[in-house]
């Protein structure tokens, strides 16, 4: 308990801007199998016409079936131009936390300059690794991944690693579009066998409105109940073999 709360201290006198990783090194990348599909390039900082999806409200519509509100800490993972971040800022308003974690040097770079133009001094823009968000543990509320899954190259390690900075009961949401990864999108079969072989629990699987891809919402299984990195199977899906 003390642990926690020196970690939620921590995280919440940090400045925004500071690109540079939240904790330690979690577990390595090569302690994991890789995924038995393909695995998309990262082709741009954001994924759609932002007026297109704020017709859509598509924040809004995932915030409002996660529950996501004031006071929260939220990871927006692969935050890329900062879309969600920018208008899950004020939901979690000052009291909240929103850290907006990617892998991309330039794309964390425009994300500073925009936060601080901004003036959301309750973003703090994070550096992370492809399969380790470098986030502190028990720290997260949610976490949002946000059309990117189907970029991730090593996903047994990103979720493996993800779900200890989970709080108890924490929920991670995944948007995507349901499609093969090549399109740039992941089945939801795929989806819910890739996140099981890791020890996630499903609780809603929901079509988003106005086309913008669907959430899928899992919760993260206790640190003491994930699987040995190698005993997680890797699961195959024929249908993303067509390119």
């Amino acid at each position: 308990m003390i642990r926690s709360t020196i970690l939620t201290l921590l995280l919440l006198t940090l400045p925004a801007g500071a690109a540079e990783p939240l904790a330690p090194p979690a577990a390595p990348a090569e302690r994991f199998p890789k995924p038995d599909r393909p695995v998309a390039e990262i082709v741009a900082a954001q994924w759609a016409d932002p007026k297109e999806r704020d017709r859509a409200d598509e924040v809004g519509q995932v915030a409002r079936l996660m529950r996501i509100g004031p006071g929260q800490t939220v990871a927006d993972i692969g935050a890329g131009s900062g879309y969600y971040v920018m208008r899950l800022s004020p939901r979690v308003g000052p009291q909240g936390r929103i850290l907006a974690q990617d892998i991309t040097p330039n794309y964390l770079s425009d994300l500073e300059r925009r936060v601080a133009t901004e003036r959301l001094t309750n973003v703090t823009v994070v550096r992370g690794e492809a399969h380790d968000p470098r986030l502190p543990p028990g720290s997260l509320d949610a976490a949002v991944l946000v059309h990117m899954y189907h970029e991730v190259a090593q996903p047994f390690g990103l979720l493996w690693n993800l779900a200890a900075m989970m709080k108890p009961g924490g929920k991670v949401g995944i948007v995507d579009a349901d499609a093969i990864p090549s399109r740039h999108g992941t089945p939801p079969k795929l989806l819910r066998c890739e996140l099981a072989a890791v020890g996630y629990r499903e609780l809603s699987m929901t079509t988003l409105k106005g086309g913008v891809g669907y959430l899928a919402v899992f919760e993260a299984p206790p640190v003491d109940k994930r699987p040995d990195p190698a005993a997680i199977t890797p699961c195959r899906d024929e249908t993303t073999r067509i390119r």
